[in-house]
């Protein structure tokens, strides 16, 4: 093999350490930013690491273009590139990241569509974390029949510059709520505790993140430590999968952990969470590309096996913004901007772009599901449904192009199906029902806290999860609380005003009126009770005007990423 081909491979591998280097960088102030309760910090981490992929991956293009100079586009060279990469990256724990940088510079230089299997690194038939056999590091905790003195030595270990505030007593209490939520566990209980080494941060709290173990049982077991005024505390503990879900949800804000592998601690946190695909894992990482090979290898991999099944329109009202669609057997939704939108949206189609940008930005509080981008897919013509293949010939022209006995999707976005909230509203048992509704307005308020006003509140545009929670997951219409104007809607002074087809007073672009919310939600008397009960604020311009003020003030938000009934008494 060239040598030319041996100093590209290496230029790529050191573009990816450098990369990495500065993505640990920057996830190892999370620390400090929680010791000195400096939130606008922290969260100005989470979001300069998501642009740093972008940044050294066009630095290792210009690099490897000038190395290679008219060879470039050899696709021969490229292949004696990819062994010599594979080979290089071969001993690296972390190999399956390095690969997808590998991927995404040569899908750059070559403008690839689908795969090309000779020069890029294609795992479609095996889930890659299955060949991780490195544990990763982490503290064990045997329980030798006194669980407040297990829990104040694993307080003691996971040590930070600001002290524990009750020590003590935090041990006392993280044992009392393990010991109440394991009763069913046999006369053995917990026999001990294995925690990841690595603490998680994300916004003002510290995470803890492990599993207690009992015989031939197991559950998570997630410490949750805030840093107040009067030192660090312990504010919850998570012991059960659903709980676990909501924090470590696909609408959730990335985390920053200092990993020193990122695989292995993929692999333990699917034992505590078994339903979490293995990509969303990543993303909430911060491993954002690798979340996106994962997704695509996963999907791909189902839909190659059912060869007889269609991609049809998904469920739900049609969207006058975006297209979508999805395989029914298959828990994704894939959404195109069409060419041309419906009166009376008059939002551009690069407007359209922009939001979804800053919401993939943005702090999405648990309310704002992750819409990863895709460009450049291929389908077999022949796996869309007629339906389906008609609406994206006659409004996505714009994002599709035919290619032989192929459909290739120049554009899109990709998320988590989720069932919408009016068809959930129509076929749920009430008692469900009103949970989802009542959720619904509380999701308005989360959005709110972090300066979103979503600008479309109908109920088509929220998603209901596994867990009775709605996302909101159109973003079309969204903007900044702070950019809106909230009115009073103005009354009629005379009859020719109260007659007047159409508003009668002018409105301008951004002007919102609350008190009309309620009107085009369509809900039965109970759902409707029960949603002014417990949220009649939020159809009041006062709500709204003290939203707008508070965030004038700079004052700091929060969302509580779990329920009250895991937080520990004071």
């Amino acid at each position: 093999m060239s040598d030319l081909a041996f100093d590209a491979a290496q230029r790529i591998k050191d573009a990816f350490r450098d990369y990495d280097s500065t993505f640990d960088a920057l996830t190892r102030r999370a620390r400090q930013n929680f010791e000195r309760r400096d939130l606008a910090a922290q969260r100005r981490c989470a979001a300069e690491r998501i642009d740093l992929y972008e940044s050294y991956l066009q630095t290792a293009r210009a690099e490897v273009g000038g190395l290679l100079g008219e060879r470039v586009h050899d696709r021969a060279l490229w292949r004696e590139i990819r062994q010599r990469y594979a080979a290089a990256i071969a001993a690296d724990l972390d190999h399956e990241l390095y690969k997808t940088f590998y991927n995404s510079l040569i899908r750059r230089c070559f403008q690839i569509e689908g795969v090309w299997p000779d020069i890029e690194f294609v795992a479609l038939d095996l889930e890659p974390t299955d060949a991780i056999t490195h544990a990763v590091t982490r503290h064990s905790y045997a329980n030798s029949g006194d669980l407040v003195r297990l829990f104040d030595r694993l307080l003691d270990e996971y040590r930070f510059d600001v002290a524990y505030a009750d020590r003590s007593g935090d041990a006392s209490r993280l044992a009392a709520a393990l010991q109440a939520r394991v009763e069913d566990w046999g006369d053995l209980g917990v026999l001990g505790v294995e925690m990841l080494e690595t603490v998680f941060y994300r916004d003002r709290r510290a995470y803890l993140v492990g599993r207690a173990l009992g015989e031939g049982c197991m559950s998570p077991l997630v410490i949750v430590l805030m840093n107040e005024d009067d030192g660090i505390r312990v504010d919850a503990l998570i012991s059960s999968a659903p709980d676990l879900a909501q924090v470590f949800g696909a609408s959730r804000s990335f985390f920053l952990a200092d990993l020193p592998t990122v695989g292995d601690a993929v692999v333990f946190l699917r034992t505590l969470l078994p339903r979490k695909p293995v990509d969303e894992l990543y993303a909430l990482l911060g491993r954002l590309k690798q979340a996106k090979t994962e997704r695509y290898r996963r999907f791909f991999h189902h839909f190659e096996r059912r060869p007889e099944e269609l991609l049809t329109q998904a469920e739900g009202e049609r969207g006058m913004v975006m297209a979508v669609f999805t395989l029914p057997s298959w828990p994704l939704v894939f959404k195109l901007v069409r060419d041309r939108f419906a009166f009376p949206k008059n939002v551009a189609r690069e407007e359209v772009y922009e939001k979804y940008k800053f919401v993939y930005n943005h702090d999405r509080n648990g309310r704002l599901i992750e819409a990863q981008e895709f460009r450049q897919l291929r389908f077999p013509r022949h796996r869309f449904a007629p339906g389906l293949l008609e609406e994206l010939y006659d409004s996505c022209r714009s994002s599709i192009r035919e290619e032989g006995d192929d459909l290739i999707i120049t554009h899109c976005y990709i998320e988590r199906r989720l069932r919408p909230l009016n068809l959930f509203l129509k076929e749920a048992p009430p008692e469900q029902a009103i949970r989802a509704i009542v959720d619904y307005g509380q999701a308005i308020k989360d959005l709110a806290r972090s300066n979103i006003f979503p600008g479309d509140l109908l109920l088509k545009n929220f998603g209901v999860t596994r867990n009775l929670r709605c996302v909101f997951y159109d973003y079309d219409e969204l903007a900044l609380v702070s950019d809106c104007r909230f009115r009073t809607l103005p009354r009629a002074r005379d009859d020719v005003e109260e007659m007047h087809a159409g508003a009668w007073y002018h409105v301008n672009e951004n002007d919102v009126f609350p008190e009309q919310f309620p009107e085009f939600l369509g809900l039965t008397p109970a759902l409707r009770q029960a949603l002014m009960g417990t949220h009649r604020d939020i159809f009041g311009v006062r709500f709204w005007l003290d939203q707008q003020a508070r965030i004038r003030r700079g004052e700091d938000y929060d969302v509580i990423p779990y329920p009250d009934a895991v937080r520990l008494p004071r």
